[in-house]
């Protein structure tokens, strides 16, 4: 399934690595939050170091918009890394240039190096070629393991590719893997369950999914434009109203293979705290807004769950930040945990739900990449991953 070589594929010893990370974590006062992305590159990191390699690491962090923004620093995440490395890394000011350079020609066969971050210079999401050959003069070989960055076509994803012998990492290659079947070769029955705020995001992964899955299960913010496309009033709920159209479409293409929820918990107020009661599918009374799925839509989300062989599973049922309305986000995970499946939580907002469910541990595969999940998800190609060397 997956023709790009790896690093198995070349030889790393006492060469210098430039390996594209994902380390875009939540930082607060100079110290990580969750550092799910950065133990998901522990293993190709481990492999190039135990091969003898010099690992020079780049990633980007947030969005600064008027270049260097100390908030937006690396520089966390060196000493976070070096204690699950259990050995020192390095941090370069810069990630291009004098700087740069200086730290990556004294790195020794089995040191690591932390530049930072690449969206310091606007020449990255551009594309720059002048950026791309920089960062490549610093190593003799390209690594990209950062799945969650491969949907961009940046100068540190895709740019630098023309420039060296580029490979995937461990991760990449297991995201790819695991996404691509889904969407290629499911084990049937295949059930995708879509969730999220926003139908606009996911119109290209539903018109996919429609031609791949056996069933679509719908919920989150997205089914209430849905519910509007049918011609139900949706009292104060969030409503895409710039989809409608779109809506009306896929509900007449899909037929019975789209389920949307039969009852829902509405609240009268956008809060934990909010009045809240759980009514049938329909006209939903002014003043107040659905916000998850219903007990009942969730027992039969649950049943048809059982029949699967394959779940992916992209986008929470609720707003599950407010214990009242995280029911049928924990009830679905609880069921596809359940399941048997092959299932695959796609990025984004999805593994958050999943990790506070507890239920982690019990899904095959869970993405670091939300964006990049998607566009697999629609069938696109990712420019991080065309670059790479085929096989």
């Amino acid at each position: 399934m997956f023709n790009k070589k790896t690093v198995r594929d070349i030889t790393v010893k006492g060469r210098r690595a430039l390996v594209r990370v994902d380390f875009n974590v939540p930082i607060k006062d100079g110290v990580v939050g969750d550092d799910t992305r950065i133990r998901a590159a522990l293993p190709t990191l481990e492999y190039l170091l135990e091969h003898g390699a010099a690992l020079i690491l780049c990633s980007h962090l947030g969005r600064p918009k008027e270049g260097p923004d100390p908030k937006y620093s690396l520089k966390p995440v060196a000493g976070h890394l070096g204690k699950l490395l259990g050995k020192p890394v390095a941090f370069a000011e810069d990630c291009i240039g004098p700087i740069a350079e200086k730290a990556a020609r004294a790195l020794k066969p089995g040191e690591v190096l932390l530049l930072e971050n690449t969206r310091f210079h606007p020449e990255e999401e551009k594309n720059n070629a002048q950026m791309a050959k920089q960062l490549a003069a610093l190593a003799d070989i390209y690594v990209n393991d950062a799945f969650g960055s491969a949907h961009r076509a940046h100068a540190s994803t895709e740019g630098v590719a023309k420039y060296l012998p580029a490979v995937a990492g461990f991760l990449m290659e297991k995201e790819i893997q695991y996404l691509g079947a889904a969407v290629a070769n499911p084990t049937k029955p295949f059930v995708a369950i879509l969730g999220g705020a926003k139908i606009s995001d996911k119109i290209g992964v539903i018109k996919n999914l429609l031609t791949k899955a056996d069933t679509i299960l719908i919920g989150g913010g997205m089914a209430n434009t849905f519910f509007k496309a049918q011609g139900y009033p949706v009292g104060d709920s969030l409503v895409e109203d710039e989809a409608l159209v779109t809506a009306k479409e896929i509900l007449k293409m899909a037929g019975t293979k789209l389920r949307l929820p039969v009852d829902v918990a509405i609240g009268d107020k956008f809060e934990a705290a909010a009045d809240h009661k759980v009514m049938p599918t329909g006209p939903i009374p002014e003043g107040w807004r659905i916000l998850d799925i219903g007990p009942e839509t969730v027992a039969s989300y649950a049943r048809v769950v059982k029949t699967a062989k394959t779940v992916v599973w992209n986008g929470p049922m609720g707003v599950f930040e407010f214990p009242e309305f995280a029911k049928g986000t924990f009830g679905i995970a609880r069921a596809v945990a359940e399941s048997g499946a092959v299932s695959i939580i796609g990025g984004g907002e999805s593994v958050a739900a999943i990790q506070q469910s507890g239920l982690a541990g019990k899904i095959t595969h869970i993405s670091t990449g939300g964006g990049a999940s998607l566009e697999m998800l629609e069938g696109l190609t990712l420019p991080g991953v065309a670059a790479l060397q085929d096989r």
